[in-house]
């Protein structure tokens, strides 16, 4: 039987990380049983195992910045890094001429969702479309990694959004795709929207110690 030391030098994490993921659903009985599996399969769990614990860490590391920038009163939001499915929308696509237009649009047919083609503070001339029953364009947005938030009606949807956009370089993220506004209203009335901005990690992303890939035996 392998002792949790050995598991843990094997994957290259720490005891204490290995024992807390057993405690949130990652068994180590399956990581003692796969280490009497043939080589090839302990091989690939086991680097299944260290890119699911890697990204987990990455997201806390990110909700741990996205708070502290909070926290300091650099963000009028509290960014979370997250993974969503894909999605199909029938939209109308409108060419936007001042961002003044959106609020407008939005205030003539409250759409469930808008979605703009930006990738910082919006200037003229810009792409823009709103979920619509009637006739209209399928849009499929794939499965992505976004940075969300949830924005309450007292700070602003342009506010929170250039508050986004400023923090992606500091987290060394860019656009990935549109964002998307969900507006969102409960059963009391109550109304919230939820932004949610695809990104992908920057070429010039510093790597940790941690990260760098161990040469294969």
């Amino acid at each position: 039987m392998w002792r949790i030391g050995e598991v843990a030098r094997m994957v290259g994490v720490s005891e204490r990380t290995l024992r807390h993921y057993d405690k949130v659903g990652l068994p180590l009985r399956r990581i003692a049983d796969l280490l009497d599996a043939p080589d090839a399969q302990l091989r690939q769990a086991l680097v299944e195992t260290v890119a699911a614990l890697r990204d987990d860490i990455a997201a806390r590391t990110a909700t741990v910045v996205a708070a502290e920038d909070h926290l300091a009163g650099t963000a009028s939001v509290l960014p979370q890094v997250a993974r969503v499915g894909a999605r199909r929308l029938r939209v109308r696509h409108v060419r936007v001429a001042d961002p003044a237009e959106l609020a407008a649009l939005c205030r003539q047919q409250p759409p469930t969702v808008l979605l703009t083609w930006l990738r910082g503070r919006p200037g003229t001339g810009f792409r823009a479309a709103v979920t619509t029953d009637g006739p209209g364009e399928r849009l499929d947005l794939p499965a992505r990694t976004v940075v969300r938030a949830v924005v309450p009606p007292t700070t602003g949807v342009v506010r929170a959004g250039l508050d986004l956009f400023a923090w992606l370089p500091r987290q060394y993220l860019t656009v990935a795709g549109p964002t998307t506004e969900d507006h969102l209203v409960d059963g009391d009335g109550a109304a919230v929207t939820v932004l949610e901005i695809p990104v992908a990690a920057r070429p010039d992303r510093p790597t940790l110690p941690h990260q760098h890939a161990r040469p294969a035996r």
